[in-house]
């Protein structure tokens, strides 16, 4: 007897190989048969007739902050509604265990800072009352819908040791103990070590983040404890840009001391000029010397809510203060609309680029039923239907209905921009063994963005619509290269005997809908939120977690722990 039978589907099994029509048969959440269609003549529990559709192995997010979002939300929304079945979080240096008395309050500032998380929600949620890793590992037990695994956070590792004297090089004794706590949360189920020297990141109190004050040798301390626990890994934030020579070095080195796979995030980093060529040769030196550094790229180009940049321009912020009548009515003044297309020339003029940009501005939701259309469409294109000038659309169009607004950031290639040439740039890098897909940045950042959704858009935009990838080779990319680069043990493919992780959907119609917002955290907190077309089933360890967009609530996850649910991924020895 069977637990699920999955019929006639086309199956994509992660491999890379041809999809091959066949049938998929699931017990105690494995893979237990694969075979020609209609010749599983067991018997199921759940059978489900997937003519017309692609099976496909659970997608794998390496890079997410769902560390607090765990607490309060089981399912890992909106993850797992795009095929996701597999998160990792910890990222950059920030985990939110372990923690001692009298330090939850920081790492709850930092982690509402960096990332972007409100506050307020973090606070209104179950209280931070753990101490080591393993405790707080504990508490996720039988409690999440996916598979969930998480880094240590170096800067949470520093404030714990330092306490507040975070901002100087640690002594000797301070990074032993820093490296004895490391030692403990990957004894107890840490999946490795993360770390940052972003120039970004700051704490609650606007200063650097703990790890940016760290020197070499104690990332190399840090990164030698890693070696000795099997399942482990590293991620690192590098810079924000180009990546200076001595930074390239330790990345190698870290991942020499480690003997373990160093992932950085993120390729393009937001810049507005060409520097991710620049940032891959850190992947070439740390080859040159033996280790392995690979980068994470976003499969899509980054979308931003834009909340300010109408209110920026010069003489718009006195017009967006009017009642919305008079608003309505001013539009139509000689006057003002003279007022406000000098505002615009004036903000080019001052170096705000982004405001001409109209290819790169999208609509990113609607006020009223008659604004729904232009939901997702870029200022360019409303110009193009309605005939008009872009700046006439700004004024008529977003400026009455208040329109919230998206920037795009195409941070690989931008001088491309979203041009067909630009798009055949990204899919040579998202092919390149030096990268890995992901970058998500999923749980963070939750009021300006939501790539949550980047495994549907790779498969509807990147797939079905532009055909820069096959469809085998996308469902690689995003299941069995991010896997195999953790070392997650029997996932990221379609294999008798391993988990049944499974992503079924159309590939006709998969793509995700525009991100729109909702206030659903604790304490009522905002976030931009994206569901999925096209995705029928997803299903963790054969059991069904979304069913046609809706969560089941099924908590069939496992808290991933490194060495029971990772193999150790070591790079060559030093030459």
């Amino acid at each position: 007897m069977l637990d699920l039978l999955v019929r006639h589907c086309s199956i994509v099994d992660g491999s890379g190989a041809p999809a091959r029509a066949g049938d998929v048969g699931v017990r105690n959440g494995r893979i237990v048969a694969i075979a020609p269609p209609g010749s599983i003549t067991d018997e199921a529990t759940r059978t489900i007739d997937a003519t017309g559709l692609t099976l496909a192995p659970g997608f794998v997010d390496l890079h997410t902050h769902y560390d607090a979002q765990v607490l309060w939300d089981a399912t890992l929304s909106p993850s797992p509604l795009h095929g996701v079945t597999t998160v990792i979080g910890g990222n950059c240096g920030f985990s939110i265990a372990p923690l001692a008395a009298g330090h939850a309050d920081y790492v709850m500032r930092m982690m509402a800072r960096v990332e972007g998380i409100p506050l307020e929600s973090l606070a209104a949620g179950p209280a931070w009352d753990w101490a080591g890793f393993g405790d707080w590992l504990d508490r996720l037990e039988g409690r999440v819908g996916i598979n969930v695994g998480f880094l240590v956070g170096h800067s949470t590792l520093r404030r714990l040791v330092l306490g507040d004297d975070i901002h100087r090089a640690a002594n000797a004794d301070e990074i032993a103990a820093m490296v004895a706590l490391a030692h403990d949360a990957m004894s107890t189920g840490a999946l490795g070590f993360s770390s940052s020297l972003g120039e970004a990141h700051t704490d609650g109190d606007g200063n650097p983040v703990p790890s940016r004050a760290a020197q070499p040798e104690e990332f190399l301390a840090l990164s030698s404890a890693v070696r000795d626990h099997p399942g482990t890994t590293l991620e690192f934030i590098a810079a924000m840009g180009v990546i200076p020579d001595e930074r390239i070095a330790l990345m190698t080195n870290m991942s020499l001391a480690a003997n373990r796979p160093l992932n950085w995030n993120l390729l393009g980093s937001l810049s507005p000029v060409e520097v991710y060529e620049q940032q891959l040769t850190s992947c070439d030196h740390a080859a040159a010397h033996g280790a392995r550094v690979v980068a994470l790229a976003l499969p899509d180009v980054m979308r931003m809510r834009a909340n300010q940049i109408l209110v920026s321009l010069p003489g718009w912020k006195e017009a967006m203060a009017l009642p919305d009548h008079e608003l309505a009515v001013a539009v139509h003044d000689p006057a003002v609309r003279a007022a406000l297309r000098d505002g615009v020339d004036e903000a080019a003029r001052r170096g705000m680029a982004a405001v001409t940009k109209w290819d790169l501005l999208e609509v990113a939701e609607a006020t009223s039923p008659f604004t729904e259309r232009y939901v997702g469409r870029t200022i360019d294109a409303i110009a193009v239907e309605l005939g008009r000038d872009p700046v006439d659309v700004l004024i008529d169009v977003v400026l009455p209905a208040r329109l919230p607004l998206t920037l795009v950031f195409p941070s690989l290639v931008p001088s491309l921009g979203a041009s067909t040439e630009g798009w055949l740039a990204r899919a040579a890098v998202w092919r390149d063994d030096r990268v890995v897909l992901g970058g998500s940045d999923a749980g963070a950042h939750t009021d300006l963005m939501c790539h949550a959704n980047y495994p549907t858009v790779l498969l509807g935009n990147a797939v079905r619509d532009r055909q820069l990838l096959s469809l085998e080779e996308a469902v690689r990319l995003l299941s069995d290269v991010p896997a195999r680069l953790y070392g997650l043990r029997e996932r990221g493919r379609i294999v008798e005997g391993w988990h049944a992780d499974l992503v079924l959907f159309d590939a006709a119609l998969i793509d995700s809908e525009p991100a729109l917002a909702r206030t659903d955290l604790p304490a009522d907190g905002l976030r931009l939120y994206a569901e999925a077309r096209g995705v029928v089933a997803v299903f963790v360890g054969g059991e069904l977690v979304v069913d046609h967009g809706e969560f089941t609530g099924a908590l069939a996850g496992t808290v991933l722990r490194s060495g029971t649910h990772t193999d150790s991924v070591t790079v060559p020895a030093h030459a």
